[in-house]
Parts: structure tokens; sequence; C-alpha cells
């Protein structure tokens, strides 16, 4: 990597064109948009470790498919930096066509090139028409992906994500859709910092409130995640499930 491609690793984080993502001073974390491969050079402890966490997360959501971490470089002296590292592993396992591996040692030789992921991606404004393109893109992928059963409870979940965003972060927003195995895995990008918080079903009085409720009802598992410019709203659907809610 020529010096011209590095930057001063005592900047903030940040999202850009070049090859190294500043985190804390003592941890970079080196990125490649031509490759899955991601590698932490420095000293990674506890103080470093939120840093790391956005950068991969925002490396991560740009790059869809599995992305492999080369530690080979990198020094962790303190158990809770390495369980942070698993931490974020956790947090993307069940966002669309997403995936992290460690590599310890370091690969020696480059691995073939994986297929590109299974996967449907929009940019959308927020406005209230964005509900019913997601709904078509839904239908779309849940027929390309042989999941029928999926159409309705999916399009229940990913029309309150982005009414969400319409609602509430009013930015920008990309829907992601991908299948693995029998589940949808499905996630709403936007650049608002808050955090969608479920508190349960709401008073039977109440006005509103029952968006969450209603992605709760339909999906297995759903969640949010904070990124250095916003955050991303993912939920899984299984099947199975709805087989069995017709049975």
């Amino acid at each position: 990597m020529s010096p011209a491609d590095r930057t001063d690793a005592r900047a903030a984080v940040g999202v850009h064109n070049g090859t190294i993502m500043p985190t804390y001073a003592r941890c970079l974390v080196e990125t490649d948009e031509s490759s899955a491969t991601v590698r932490l050079t420095g000293v990674l402890d506890r103080a470093g470790s939120g840093a790391v966490r956005g950068a991969l997360l925002a490396h991560l959501w740009q790059r869809p498919g599995p992305v492999l971490v080369d530690l080979s470089g990198v020094r962790i002296h303190e158990p809770a930096a390495r369980d942070a590292l698993d931490d974020i592993r956790r947090e993307v396992a069940d966002w669309p066509a997403a995936e992290l591996r460690f590599d310890p040692a370091g690969t020696p030789a480059p691995r073939p090139a994986e297929a590109p992921p299974e996967l449907i991606e929009a940019e959308l404004p927020p406005v209230v028409e964005a509900a019913r393109e997601a709904r078509s893109l839904i239908a779309e992928g849940c027929a390309r992906w042989g999941l029928p059963e999926l159409v309705e409870p999916a399009r229940i979940a990913v029309t309150e994500m982005v009414n969400n965003v319409v609602a509430h972060a009013v930015t920008s927003m990309t829907l992601r859709l991908a299948p693995r195995g029998d589940a949808l895995h499905a996630a709403v990008r936007d650049h608002a910092a808050g955090r969608p918080a479920y508190a349960g079903p709401a008073p039977v009085d109440s006005v509103g409130g029952r968006g969450l409720l209603l992605i709760d009802t339909v999906a297995r598992r759903w969640g949010s995640t904070s990124l250095p410019d916003g955050k991303v709203v993912w939920c899984v659907l299984y099947a199975e499930d709805e087989t069995a809610f017709r049975n």
C-alpha cells in the first residue's frame, strides 16, 4: 500500500474513497473496495474498540457479502477488545447478505473470488410513496427466491421500517433484501442517529406506537445497529413460521 493511500491515524472515524479508515490512534482499519479483506494494524484495546466497530460496520454495509478481517497485523492485549470484535460479528449476523469472518494468522495467498451475494437493493427518498416501492420489491424478491409465504409478512415489517424513516429520521434510506435458506433478511439503513425502542404492546387507547409491535409480530428476530452516520434496522422472517401460523 503506497504512502499516498494512508491517512492520519489520529483523525476521527470516516468513510471515504481511500483505503485506510482512521480509527483510534493506535489501530487502523485498512480497507480496499476491490477486496473482501479488511486488515487491522496496530494495537487494539477497549479505548479504540468503538472506533474500530464503527469503521467495520460502515464497510460491511457498503460491501455486501462475506468480509474477512485479517488480524495478523494487530495486537490485542485486552480480552474485552477481542470480545468487542465478536460482538460486531453477532451484530451483523442477521443483516441481509452480510457475514464477518476473522483470520488471526493472515491469508498467505489470495482466495478465489466468491460469487456476488443474492440481494435486492434500492435507494428510497423519505416520502410516503417509498413504502409502495418497498412492497413491490418484496414481491419481486420473494418470487425470485421461492418464498411466496413471506410476501405479506415481509410487506408488513418493511412498510413499518420505511414509514419510521419517513416519519422520524427524514433522511434518504437504503432498502436491502436477501434470502438465506428458507428465511428472508430485510434491512433499512438511514442517516439519523435515533434508534427504535420497543416497549411492548401499546395501550388500546393510544394513538400510534404500533409499528414496532407489527414488526415484532411477523418477524422471528429484529433489531437495530448504530453506524457512525446513522443506523440499520433489520428483521428476519422464516417461511416455516408463516406456514405454521396458517395451519
